[in-house]
């Protein structure tokens, strides 16, 4: 007679069953099943293990042998896990902090940058960490009108300095240590068993960093400075305004003949040549390119008006903001229009800066197509645009806005903190930590699962 199957193996069956029937319902991803079923195979074998005669026969790390090496898969994880601090704009009072003090003590700032980067590497790969504070520094030395590019690259040398400290910090580490561990037979390495000489060696190289560094790296001017940031924009000249009859030399003249019109559109018709003699009417549109603040003074000076579409904020305070779109956010490589800004955001967009030295647009704005670097000027309620910093997927550039935390920004924190605490104390493999906490970033709502693609 056959033995009845013991506790572990109706437990397996009992999963297997769950995960069929997670299958099944539409409204639960297949990722999502998929990952908690892994997860409770995980922590069922480490803290119910399966032994026989004193030896563990079944090792939680089994199940991820067919996803690749296990180092692989812990790399994978604590990569998902910093997506959920960048998603949730965990690093959001760090931008605060750190726009306020560039602005005063701008030594200070590079240091505390260089050293709290390194930190923060030290626990979580790099590479998110680099990916987290570019646009922070970037907004923050443009808003004290300094070059980025002197504290950019030296943060850079800060990270991997603070990623080799320990075990976790960086990819090559975890992955030379795994197999040195696993196929070499070498003892088990702690977590802090490299940071006494890095800390030995990296001091100083934290002070080459913080002042020498920064005056060797070429000064060098962003096309995202405000002094050279010109926008194209759309003024529609609004009946019995300043502009409506007059030429186009005369509307040049009101603005001291700096406003740069590059075409002129009327019903279905455009004119490109021969601007200065043409005489404008009310409703002809203007394409111009100039700053965000001259684009508004030209709003009140010749009577005429931004594409500011529906004037659904009429008793809200409203705000003009300067979006940079960057990789991966809902308006890369899309337009405008594409993008629903008004739908999703409650944005109307009023002009465009192309990065580098694109074209501007031929056509109307609305359908635009964006670029990763192009930044784009938009109004809003004080409110839409509060929600709208919180956004990781798009960088808000210009004045400084006070933000509460993101709603779920705590909670990736204190994941994050749950996924390096017992792994540094040796209560729990990191590699099941790591995994436990990138399921927890997708369950706790920190990110979904097209932020993890």
């Amino acid at each position: 007679m056959p033995e009845f199957p013991g506790a572990h193996a109706l437990m397996v069956m009992l999963l297997t069953v769950f995960a069929l029937y997670l299958f099944t319902r539409d409204r639960i991803p297949l990722e999502t099943a998929g990952m908690g079923v892994l997860l409770l195979l995980l922590l069922a074998f480490h803290f119910w293990p399966l032994e026989q005669d004193g030896e563990q026969l079944v090792r939680p790390t089994d199940f991820l042998l067919n996803l690749g090496h296990e180092a692989l898969v812990t790399i994978t994880a604590l990569l998902v896990a910093g997506k959920g601090l960048e998603t949730t704009g965990a690093l959001r009072p760090v931008a605060l902090f750190f726009t306020r003090l560039w602005t005063r003590q701008p030594l200070l700032a590079a240091l505390l940058t260089l050293v709290g980067s390194a930190a923060f590497s030290a626990f979580v790969n790099n590479t998110p960490v680099v990916v987290m504070l570019l646009p922070v520094l970037t907004a923050a030395a443009l808003h004290a009108k300094q070059a980025p590019s002197s504290i950019l690259l030296p943060m850079g040398f800060a990270t991997l300095i603070g990623g080799m400290s320990t075990v976790i910090g960086t990819s090559t580490n975890l992955l030379v240590v795994k197999l040195a561990e696993q196929d070499l037979g070498l003892p088990t390495f702690g977590m802090f068993s490299f940071s006494l000489p890095v800390l030995l060696v990296g001091s100083v190289a934290m002070v080459f960093l913080w002042l020498v560094a920064p005056r060797l790296v070429p000064e060098r001017t962003l096309p995202l400075a405000k002094a050279n940031l010109l926008f194209t924009s759309t003024l529609i000249i609004e009946p019995g305004g300043f502009a409506d009859g007059k030429t186009v030399a005369e509307i040049r003249a009101r603005t001291n003949n700096e406003m740069l019109i590059t075409r002129i559109v009327r019903g279905n018709n455009v004119f490109l040549h021969g601007l200065d003699a043409l005489q404008i009417r009310a409703g002809d549109r203007l394409f111009v390119r100039d700053t965000m603040e001259r684009l508004s003074e030209y709003e009140e000076t010749l009577g005429a008006s931004l594409p500011h579409g529906e004037d659904r904020f009429r008793d809200e305070p409203q705000q003009i903001a300067e979006l940079v779109v960057t990789r991966g956010s809902p308006l890369d490589k899309r337009s405008v229009r594409a993008a629903h800004l008004d739908e999703i955001y409650g944005l109307v967009p009023l002009a465009i800066h192309r990065a580098g030295a694109r074209e501007a647009p031929t056509h109307d704005l609305l359908n635009a197509r964006l670029s990763t670097g192009d930044v784009l000027l938009v109004q809003a309620s004080r409110a839409e645009i509060r929600r709208l910093a919180t956004e990781s997927a798009m960088l808000v550039l210009g004045r400084v806005v006070e933000l509460p935390r993101a709603g779920r920004a705590k909670a990736a924190v204190g994941i994050m903190a749950a996924i390096i605490v017992p792994a540094a104390l040796g209560w729990v493999p990191i590699v099941l930590t790591a995994v436990t906490g990138a399921g927890l970033m997708i369950a706790a709502k920190c990110l979904s699962w097209r932020n993890v693609r």
